[in-house]
């Protein structure tokens, strides 16, 4: 397993005298073989700017740092991939932050770039290229001329034209899981929040959050478009808005509009699920499916990251044991890290909090960070680090009622991968 690397210019290459490395947590460690796929289709190789990377030397097996104008590269897989170990490098600058994306190791393997990655969901729905540019320029003109007073559609085309954001795209072309941003505010203040970052921030948010609130026609004029289709699946909560139950009102009468209207598709809401009284609301109006984003079911640990204000974790589990208990599919958007989700303590949490919620899908999320800062801000480790494969293995052997995914599924998928998990 030969080590990649960059050039300053982004030329990447692979050294035939450096063995690769891997890295879990701020531990460098060996790479093994069957930790090891061929690079996905939709993967993207990056450099890790202001970074040397660490290789084995293979006559000795000590760990040494590639010298000259050359970076570490890594992986940023797409939906569907869960990362099992990060790249092996070391910051020139200790105080620099590197960009919030997942970076997953990547070597040169049998003529050719295999990751340190797990196939955890079919990545079809989630691939760039299934999204034809031409015909999204072409319905997102169409749409913003049949809804010109649209706010939230104009929003939209701006996520999709330019960040490509595939959800936002998914809304122009009426397919799959289609976003309907609604709020403005967060109840959390995360500490690498994509879309908002306090002005003393080190990160840079890659997105802007949408500055206004929409009114109920706006939103249900975009749902009403969308679900057309048994598939459908309309989701509040998005990467371009705060969090949405903080505006259950306008939510609770949206779906209560839809649903005198069609029955067609499936509703969902993407939140913290922390005001837990809006939360009921909302699932009393009909919610049908519920993603509830975690980083952690341990206190310490969550509090670190999402910085909640005026909510505890058990807030959130109380909003998926009533979501469950009224019928809705629930399922967790867990952002994972190597090093930090395969920790003991946390697959032990993890597998309670599921027990206890009557979970019904772990959506595993790659979480985009710079390790170091991320590192820095939550507990250290209390028990052995167990390895990313082998906390997968342990949530299907101890949940089997609980799906391992990485996205929203409706119930019929959801149905179709317990059968694939048996």
């Amino acid at each position: 397993m030969r080590l990649v690397y960059a050039d300053a210019n982004g030329n990447v290459y692979d050294h035939p005298d450096c063995e690769a490395l891997g890295r879990s947590g701020d531990m460098i460690v060996d790479l093994l073989e069957e930790e090891l796929i061929p690079l996905p289709e939709g993967a993207t190789l990056v450099s890790l700017p202001g970074t040397r990377a660490i290789y084995a030397d293979p006559n000795t097996g000590d760990m040494k740092a590639l010298q000259g104008e050359y970076t570490a590269v890594g992986a940023l897989l797409p939906q569907g991939y869960t990362r099992l170990l990060l790249p092996a490098y070391a910051k020139k600058d200790k105080n620099a932050v590197l960009p919030l994306f997942g970076y997953t190791a990547v070597v040169w393997k049998d003529d050719g770039f295999h990751v340190a990655a797990r196939q955890s969901d079919d990545p079809y729905k989630w691939n760039p290229r299934t999204c034809d540019p031409d015909e999204l320029e072409a319905k997102v003109g169409k749409l913003l001329a049949q809804y010109p007073e649209n706010r939230v559609y104009r929003h939209l085309s701006h996520c999709a034209l330019e960040y490509e954001c595939l959800t936002a795209s998914n809304t122009f072309l009426g397919r799959w899981e289609g976003g309907v941003p609604v709020s403005y505010s967060c109840n959390a203040g995360c500490f690498g929040c994509i879309s908002e970052q306090p002005d003393d921030s080190s990160f840079v948010a890659p997105q802007t959050r949408m500055n206004f609130k929409p009114n109920v026609d706006e939103l249900v004029e975009l749902m009403l478009e969308h679900l057309t289709t048994p598939e459908s699946i309309i989701s509040f909560g998005q990467g371009c808005e705060g969090e949405p139950s903080t505006q259950a009102p306008l939510i609770i009468e949206a779906i209560k509009r839809v649903r005198q209207k069609t029955d067609m598709g499936y509703i969902n809401m993407n939140t913290n699920a922390g005001l837990t009284d809006h939360v009921r609301g909302i699932v009393d109006a009909g919610l049908n499916l519920i993603r509830v984003s975690t980083i952690s079911a341990l206190d310490d640990h969550y509090n670190a990251y999402y910085k909640p204000r005026g909510y505890t974790l058990a807030n959130v589990e109380k909003s998926l044991k009533y979501a469950a208990d009224k019928g809705v599919v629930t399922s967790i958007n867990y952002l994972v890290f190597p090093g930090v989700s395969d920790r003991e303590e946390e697959i032990e949490a993890m597998v309670g909090l599921a027990q206890r919620t009557g979970l019904k899908l772990i959506q595993l999320r790659n979480l985009n960070i710079d390790p170091e800062s991320y590192l820095g801000i939550i507990p250290k480790p209390r028990g052995e680090i167990l390895g990313m494969g082998q906390m997968i293995d342990i949530f299907r052997q101890e949940l089997p009622d609980t799906a391992i995914g990485s996205y929203t599924h409706t119930p019929d998928s959801l149905r179709k991968k317990h059968l694939q998990m048996k």
